[in-house]
């Protein structure tokens, strides 16, 4: 594929799918790539466009990838998504996202997941067993199985879809450190945590500042994992 190349005009055209504010784009704007970014929600979408607003060859449309078109003509060298990929309409995305890369051309996929390394902080252990009691227990033996013994899914749906093939994946994990008032604004960000209960949320999240509270420093540690995906269009 056409990377950027001081020596080559014009530098790849990149398709981003769901670039929310633009966190993902902005790293790639800066190397001189030119993006079509798509972004259902209209705020994320403003916010990228702030963001990415000194970049003249970006753009931010709000759509769905599944309604938008590119105009007649214009074909991409990556196709790429940042956690977003998931949400995209599995009847479509695979089908489309062919139809839109140029020959030969990519599409690289990635996700943010907890991850449960040897070691990790023994508080989410402790924690599972508040899940337990409000009726949000883990499915599945816990502590869960090392995601470097695990089978990319992504790659599986890649191959299933019959119209790319995977040329390479690659696990990457890292750790933050979170306070109670940290993590409790975390966790209220996730999907899962938006449809428990009020009074349900309230329990765990009093149960995390007890815990936490019993530490010196008043801190978890949370492990953080992606695995990024490279097929090439068939």
């Amino acid at each position: 594929m056409r990377w950027c190349n001081p020596q080559e005009t014009p530098p790849a055209h990149l398709l981003e799918v769901g670039c929310g504010p633009g966190k993902a784009t902005l790293p790639l704007a800066r190397m001189g790539f030119r993006i079509t970014a798509v972004e259902l929600g209209d705020a994320l979408a403003a916010e990228a466009r702030h963001r990415l607003v000194e970049f003249a060859d970006v753009s931010v449309i709000t759509s769905s990838f599944e309604g938008w078109e590119p105009l007649t003509g214009v074909s991409f060298d990556l196709l790429y998504a940042a956690t977003a990929w998931k949400w995209v309409d599995p009847e479509v995305k695979y089908a489309k996202a062919a139809a839109l890369l140029a020959p030969s051309g990519h599409l690289v996929v990635w996700n943010a997941d907890h991850a449960m390394p040897v070691g990790f902080d023994p508080f989410f252990t402790e924690i599972q067993k508040v899940y337990e009691e409000i009726g949000e227990g883990h499915d599945g033996p816990w502590p869960p199985p090392s995601l470097e013994v695990q089978p990319d899914p992504m790659a599986s749906e890649f191959d299933a879809s019959g119209h790319f093939a995977v040329i390479g994946t690659k696990l990457y994990v890292w750790s933050l450190r979170y306070t109670a008032d940290e993590y409790i604004a975390l966790l209220d960000t996730f999907s899962g945590h938006i449809a428990v209960e009020p009074a349900k949320n309230e329990h765990l999240y009093q149960e995390i500042r007890r815990y936490l509270a019993a530490r010196p420093d008043g801190r978890l540690t949370r492990h953080w994992s992606a695995v990024l995906t490279i097929g090439r269009r068939l």
